[in-house]
């Protein structure tokens, strides 16, 4: 169960993951020590699952962004298809979805060549059916932050 003090942790965390223990430790009343073995039992518990820097993407060349829809023809090549997603470093996000199709990945890629690359290697995976794909024209909101606050 957390209480007060890990939620304000994780939400300057999220707002900031370098933010120095000794800060943290400061805002929320607590000895670095103390501060330590919260976060390590935040981590251990899975609460906090990693600490990452956001990069531009359009500095390292990334142009494109697409969001793809993928329809399966069957459930039984779901293994599959994880297994491809996971070994394919130009999707960054993928989800099994309810609706229409049966998951949708956020990819991206550094021109429309690379794009319809990758577009032909995700139809020839076992059980695809097909795929939708649409282009990101521009990033309104992007965020990793949950909304949490205490209980009352």
């Amino acid at each position: 169960m957390l209480d007060k003090i890990d939620i304000t942790i994780l939400n300057m965390l999220q707002e900031s993951g370098r933010t120095k223990r000794n800060v943290l430790a400061e805002a929320v009343g607590l000895s670095l020590p103390s501060l330590s073995e919260r976060l390590k039992k935040l981590e251990e518990h899975g609460v906090i699952e990693g600490y990452y820097a956001k990069l531009n993407k359009k500095i390292f060349g990334f142009d494109i962004m697409a969001i793809i829809t993928v329809e399966m023809d069957s459930s039984k090549n779901y293994a599959s298809l994880s297994n491809n997603v996971k070994k394919t470093p130009e999707i960054l996000e993928c989800y099994s979805v309810l609706g229409e199709g049966s998951h949708i990945m956020k990819a991206v890629v550094r021109d429309t060549a690379a794009l319809e690359a990758l577009l032909s290697k995700i139809q020839a995976w076992s059980g695809v059916h097909r795929t939708i794909t649409s282009f990101v024209l521009s990033t309104i909101k992007e965020t990793n932050s949950i909304n949490i606050k205490i209980k009352e």
